[in-house]
């Protein structure tokens, strides 16, 4: 898929992400239950204001997560977030490979990305956007990211953390880790 890009993407002048977005709840760090099978359990959620959505940016070379935290998963937190990856790459074209959330596709976005590329051909567009097939999140590597960061919480249930210190604990687990799996290398090798 990316093979058309491999010179632009070796040459670091275009940065390729895969983006979602993660929604931590008070309820992750309780994890699974075991319950007779075929039977339903349930668990009761005490706090449901208790959540705090993050945009996280899987850089396909460093193996690295570019997280930010926003108040939920909309047009106007996503248009913020691709402002912010501008930043870190200010001398790079961005390639995102996301899924097709309805605030990936609205008008607005659309109208952003319009002014961001605006007068260029597509191959020089500063931030170029491609979705995955509907309905798989396989397709995307950073959904193993967020999957090994609730996991990881899950482990420290015993400490019981309010919620404060259970952001600040995913967000430091973000911070100490590469991120390389298997999954990423479905989209080629690269320099």
């Amino acid at each position: 898929m990316l093979v058309r890009y491999r010179d632009e993407i070796e040459q670091g002048h275009l940065r390729v992400l895969f983006i979602d977005e993660c929604h931590l709840q008070g309820g992750d760090i309780e994890g699974y239950v075991w319950g007779r099978r075929g039977e339903r359990v349930d668990v009761p959620v005490v706090n449901e204001r208790d959540h705090q959505t993050y945009y996280g940016a899987l850089d396909l070379l460093s193996k690295r997560l570019l997280l930010a935290a926003h108040p939920t998963g909309n047009t106007t937190c996503t248009i913020a977030y691709l402002k912010f990856l501008q930043q870190q790459f200010a001398d790079q074209r961005l390639l995102v490979l996301w899924d097709g959330a309805s605030y990936h596709r609205s008008k607005e976005l659309q109208a952003f990305l319009a002014e961001v590329n605006q007068g260029k051909s597509e191959a020089q567009w500063r931030i170029h956007c491609i979705r995955f097939a509907p309905n798989d999140p396989r397709q995307n590597p950073i959904e193993d990211v967020w999957l090994q960061g609730k996991t990881w919480l899950r482990s420290l249930a015993g400490l019981k953390p309010c919620f404060t210190a259970l952001k600040a604990l995913f967000e430091q687990f973000f911070r100490l880790d590469i991120f390389d799996f298997p999954k990423m290398h479905q989209y080629g090798q690269f320099s």
